[in-house]
């Protein structure tokens, strides 16, 4: 039996068009937003308009907001602080809220091909990779972290091909 896989993305410095490109290339059927505030500055990326631009390309949506980073967690990740900021992301995770969240998403992500989204590009300094590696744990996931691929709007000598767990393999 093949391992279930739950990806991760960051929108930061993409495009709406690469990225709804990105989740549909891999074959995204859900995406959970984990923002605590689904607000962007970035047009296309804010709750309403997000979950109408997947809807058109197929791709549910669905907002946990129990697993969002807290606003002064944001706050100590901005400024460089990852040590506060995930001390303060694990108590809120230890929330009841938070904990309930993690439980739908599993749920959510056990019926469908789902993405974890979050605003850094890089997941190794955003709260996502925490979420992902607690429902890998209790859900019994692969993570496969994913970057927007600007070229797959308009591939330029690159082949990609899908392996068998839907993650890609870009050559060329």
């Amino acid at each position: 039996m093949t391992q279930q896989v739950l990806h991760t993305i960051g929108y930061e410095g993409s495009s709406i068009e690469a990225f709804v490109a990105t989740l549909s290339f891999v074959r995204i059927d859900l995406l959970i937003d984990i923002r605590d505030v689904p607000v962007s500055r970035k047009s296309g990326f804010s709750k309403n308009a997000l979950a109408g631009r997947l809807a058109a390309s197929d791709i549910d949506y669905l907002h946990l907001k129990g697993l969002g980073d807290p606003k002064s967690g944001r706050e100590a990740a901005r400024k460089g602080r990852y040590n506060e900021f995930r001390q303060i992301f694990s108590e809120h995770f230890r929330s009841e809220i938070a904990q309930a969240d993690v439980g739908r998403g599993i749920q959510a992500a056990l019926s469908q091909s789902a993405c974890l989204l979050c605003f850094e590009r890089d997941y190794s300094q955003c709260h996502r990779r925490l979420v992902a590696d607690e429902m890998a744990l209790r859900g019994k996931f692969r993570i496969v972290h994913l970057g927007v691929q600007e070229g797959l709007i308009k591939p330029k000598g690159i082949a990609a091909r899908h392996a068998h767990d839907r993650t890609i393999s870009l050559v060329g």
